[in-house]
């Protein structure tokens, strides 16, 4: 059945605010990291000592919060806490621009872009339910974190190249997955500030692990 244009607004609105919020979480993210990294007394204190563990609990902390209560946060609330997380995601981020050279990391994050965009037009526009790959899909996520866990032990560099390679599938699935569940939202007319944030950060998680992955493989170290 054809949209009216009262349907296309509502949908082109929660669109919007959707990707406003991914970008913003990413600009705060990475102009974060070359903040500090522009304060290196600062940035060796933070990363050289227990509050960088700390931001990293933080960060696990947000995530939870955000995840099972954001629907019943005030829009404020949830706002302050996903540019809270961006922001605690950058300064971890600082670590990985003083291992891997500027030019290696601009590179992988074009890639990362253009890989996330084909992804999440495919989301938007396929026919087929991805619902049904949601339980796989976190059955995958958490049989990855526990075999990381298991290589912090074993320190296989082949264990740790096919992780990579895993994980980059999962969150190109996630990535799709995220954003059919957008698109449904987007067509049941809904333009709560709150679900433009809670799909802002799923997809915000989604680019980041991308990234970070990607850059394991293909991003060049500092000499």
């Amino acid at each position: 059945m054809k949209k009216n244009e009262g349907e296309i607004k509502l949908e082109n609105k929660l669109y919007s605010k959707v990707f406003m919020w991914l970008f913003i979480g990413l600009l705060i993210t990475f102009g974060g990291a070359m903040a500090l990294l522009a304060a290196p007394s600062v940035c060796k204190f933070i990363l050289g000592s227990n509050i960088y563990y700390a931001i990293f609990i933080a960060e696990i902390i947000i995530a939870i919060f955000l995840g099972s209560r954001i629907t019943t946060m005030k829009p404020t609330t949830t706002k302050i806490l996903y540019c809270l997380y961006a922001l605690f995601t950058g300064i971890t981020f600082a670590s990985l621009f003083l291992i891997f050279k500027i030019t290696s990391i601009i590179v992988v994050f074009l890639i990362t872009a253009v890989l996330f965009g084909i992804f999440a037009l495919l989301g938007k526009f396929t026919k087929v339910d991805l619902s049904k790959f949601g339980t796989y899909l976190m059955i995958g996520l958490i049989s990855v974190i526990l075999l990381e866990l298991v290589n912090i032990f074993v320190a296989s560099n082949s264990l740790d190249m096919f992780l990579c390679i895993i994980t980059i599938i999962i969150f190109i699935g996630y990535t799709a997955f995220d954003m059919q569940n957008i698109a449904r939202m987007a067509n049941m007319g809904i333009d709560d500030d709150n679900y433009a944030i809670i799909g802002a950060f799923r997809l915000y998680l989604d680019f980041v692990n991308l990234f970070i992955k990607l850059l394991n493989i293909f991003g060049k170290d500092n000499d």
